[in-house]
């Protein structure tokens, strides 16, 4: 049984713990098991207490025996990104300036977990301070793609998204400022949602770009996202950014919508750069939305051009104003070799800091200096306004957008460290969502001639998830790549 547990979906693994054929004990044992014989491959996972989390397990065993059963998640591991805090557990964001840092509370998302009963499980690696499209910026180590382990899972919640894969752990929590959860999501074949933004409480996310960052879900499947993202939405009183506003049933929704639906697809996200068999998997899955008799309208977006420069000027300039807290005095790196206070700043933000790191906080600095503010920061809003008007205009016409999630499949290792806007330019077709702050799903919708999976990625409205989770799981049910697993 612990052998066939590895690629279970929450509703499987609910049944399975609901009969009693499985103990949440037995499941998260497999679990650690499976993570100790793939993640020396892997590397997804940066830290996991094993006694703590068996000991949650077991509470949540006491707790079904006795008939208090907290939430559908009870006794469900659930592994979170290295930027999520979780009351004394380490939160390194993958960074030597944080190596040795422990919590003191709790993230608002973690709180609503363990309300719900989940399993905390492990820490995931990540792009250091969530910037990157690889999960190579990691001060500890690379994450490499269950799928293929010459390449890469996809940044930042690189982690997040191949633990999933490789059968781990059933669910996770990522941030997306840019893309980092639907693009890992689609490099290695799992679902991943951005809700919208204040959808979900920041609170106890280390920030990267306040205005962009979102926490959100993965699993194995449209309706394991739609449980999690129960769990973890609604609004926070500790995020002035939290929307007032009740979270819908989203497993409800699930079973009450089934379209058809008026579909958009933006004619910008299919031209130069798209490699032509994601072009044709993404095809086929709009030709299916239209066989199935949902209206299919070509829409334009004609400012997304704009999007990724916009993107790295806006949260580049966010990003050099948040990390600034780091200084060596208070809870970071400090280095011992210094002279004076001066010295300290400089040399402990040198030691603890990454190059990738170093080169968005010297960009964000700039842009925000004087004589450039008006030149770079407050152009970049104001385009970023276009954008979003750009989706309004659409949903204006269809109530969700379809296009690739990612122009590309998964690269290899190293193959763009040495050209940083072929990296960004991975996130393309991601990052407008964020500067709209619009909900994304991505889902598997098939497979390379090389066998590496490809991503569809699903727009919609401003707190339309509902909406989303129901259009992709009518694509889900009706194919089979979310039960495609790598073989490792």
């Amino acid at each position: 049984m612990a052998d066939d547990l590895h690629f279970k979906t929450l509703t499987e693994l609910q049944s399975l713990l609901s009969s009693g054929d499985v103990s949440s004990v037995e499941l998260t044992q497999a679990l650690i098991n499976r993570k100790e014989a793939v993640d020396p491959q892997v590397q997804a996972f940066n830290s996991l207490n094993s006694e703590g989390a068996l000991a949650e397990a077991e509470a949540a065993d006491q707790r079904r025996a006795a008939g208090e059963i907290k939430g559908s998640l009870d006794g469900i591991p659930i592994g979170l990104k290295d930027v999520i805090s979780v009351k004394d557990r380490p939160l390194t964001c993958s960074s030597k300036m944080l190596e040795d840092f422990v919590s003191p509370y709790d993230a608002t998302t973690t709180s609503k977990l363990k309300d719900a009963g989940a399993v905390l499980f492990g820490r995931l690696n990540m792009d250091e301070f969530a910037m990157g499209s690889s999960t190579e910026n990691s001060a500890f180590k690379t994450t490499y793609n269950p799928w293929d382990l010459e390449r890469v899972a996809g940044g930042s919640s690189g982690g997040s998204a191949a633990a999933v894969s490789a059968g781990s752990v059933p669910l996770s929590l990522g941030s997306d400022t840019g893309g980092s959860i639907r693009q890992p999501a689609s490099f290695c074949g799992v679902v991943g949602m951005k809700p919208t933004y204040g959808r979900v409480s920041r609170f106890g996310l280390v920030a990267y770009a306040s205005s962009l960052d979102q926490i959100g879900p993965f699993g194995r499947s449209v309706k394991d996202v739609a449980s999690v993202l129960q769990a973890i939405a609604g609004h926070d009183p500790k995020d002035s950014t939290s929307i007032e506003q009740d979270a819908p049933d989203y497993s409800a929704h699930l079973g009450s919508s089934k379209g058809p639906w008026k579909l958009g697809v933006p004619k910008e996200y299919f031209g130069e750069g798209l490699d032509p068999e994601v072009k044709e998997s993404v095809q086929k899955a709009i030709d299916w939305y239209a066989d199935q008799g949902c209206e299919i309208q070509e829409v334009s977006m004609p400012n997304m051009n704009l999007a990724v420069a916009t993107y790295y000027i806006i949260a580049t300039a966010e990003a050099s104003s948040n990390l600034a807290r780091f200084d060596g005095v208070r809870y970071t790196h400090r280095s011992k070799d210094v002279e004076n206070a001066i010295d300290l700043y400089f040399k402990s933000r040198a030691e603890g800091f990454g190059d990738e790191v170093k080169l968005r906080i010297i960009l964000g600095t700039y842009v925000l200096s004087s004589g450039y503010y008006d030149a770079y920061y407050l152009r970049a809003q104001k385009v970023r306004t276009l954008i979003r008007q750009d989706f309004m205009n659409a949903y204006e016409q269809v109530d969700a957008l379809l296009t690739p999630t990612s122009p590309f499949v998964s690269f290899k290792a190293g193959e763009k460290n040495e050209d940083p806007l072929a990296m960004y330019l991975s996130d393309i077709y991601t990052i407008s969502a964020n500067l709209a702050g619009i909900p994304g799903l991505s889902l598997p919708c098939g497979l390379n001639s090389e066998g590496l999976p490809i991503g569809l990625q699903i727009l919609g409205k401003p707190f339309g998830e509902a909406d989303l989770l129901a259009i992709g799981n009518a694509y889900e049910e009706a194919h089979d790549h979310s039960n495609q697993h790598p073989v490792l």
